[in-house]
């Protein structure tokens, strides 16, 4: 194993660490900081990658701006204590088994796409950002689409969850 590789699993380590960590948090400052350690191990891995473009806007859209925003967000809004849900056993079944689906696809997805170094060789033949863009709607299409419907699906959670009860 090359030094290179040993550092971008080191730091993907670290990504994955850091986003159990966000989301198991009860603490919500505490989870906006394990969001800045899984932001700037992803930056670290653009950097890995070659991608000066991606990882320039990680690190100002990302862990400048939206995480600015949640923390202010956490400042301002009254945090209660969480409420608890109600779900019945029909709803963790549910739950359960979208989340088993949504790993399952994901697995596919990745088992299908092609190594780290052949990503990583690629774009040195174009322009970086036109070569991301390329790859994009071309070659990964399919996990651009997953990851597009796990962001609704994502969205239309925070909504459900953040609707105040009648």
């Amino acid at each position: 194993m090359n030094w290179g590789l040993a550092v971008f699993y080191f730091f993907a380590a670290l990504a994955t660490v850091g986003g159990v960590m966000t989301i198991t948090r009860k603490n919500a400052v505490h989870s906006a900081v394990y969001l800045v350690l899984t932001f700037v191990a992803i930056a670290a891995i653009y950097v890995l990658l070659g991608a000066d473009f991606l990882f320039a806007v990680q690190v100002l859209v990302y862990a400048g701006g939206i995480l600015v925003l949640f923390l202010f967000v956490i400042m301002l809004v009254n945090l209660e204590e969480p409420r608890r849900f109600s779900g019945g056993r029909m709803r963790l079944a549910a739950s359960g088994a979208m989340t088993l689906l949504l790993f399952g696809i994901l697995a596919t997805t990745f088992a299908r796409s092609t190594s780290v170094t052949a990503v990583a060789a690629s774009p040195a033949a174009e322009g970086n950002l036109q070569a991301v863009g390329a790859m994009l709607y071309t070659q990964y299409i399919l996990p651009f689409e997953v990851v597009s419907v796990l962001l609704l699906v994502a969205m239309i959670g925070a909504i459900v969850l953040g609707r105040p009860r009648a």
